[in-house]
């Protein structure tokens, strides 16, 4: 429950942080207060009156809402001054080597099975513990 609770939290911030980032445009033709046609990441199909731009009393009207993404996510490497990449380099590197798995260990009588009781030895003995 709890390992797939973190696989939803991590999905969920992974595509949070894609969204952010993601600009994008939204077209839309107007002709008077009817909207004809709205597209997103392309142009919207006209209602086919020629608009002219010296015309001022045509009755279609464009309008483009874009959505800029956020660039703040960029970090490089080479902005950090020397000790600050030595610093980074060395912790990375023993963080990564504190989780290497242990060697497979061989068990040689695995396969194998213990042999057949015939009789109690302890019985036949007489042996007890008291």
């Amino acid at each position: 429950m709890k390992k797939a609770f973190q696989h939803i939290i991590s999905l969920s911030m992974a595509f949070m942080v894609l969204l952010s980032t993601m600009s994008f445009t939204v077209d839309k033709h107007f002709c008077g207060s009817h909207l004809v046609d709205k597209a997103v990441f392309s142009k919207a199909k006209t209602c086919g009156m020629q608009m002219s731009a010296n015309d001022e009393s045509h009755c279609c009207t464009n309008e483009k809402i874009s959505v800029e993404g956020q660039d703040e996510l960029k970090i490089s490497f080479d902005s950090f001054d020397f000790d600050q990449q030595l610093f980074i380099t060395t912790f990375s590197f023993t963080y990564l080597n504190l989780f290497e798995s242990l060697p497979k260990q061989s068990i040689p009588f695995k396969d194998y099975s213990p042999p057949l009781l015939v009789s109690d030895i302890q019985l036949e003995d007489q042996v007890f513990l008291i």
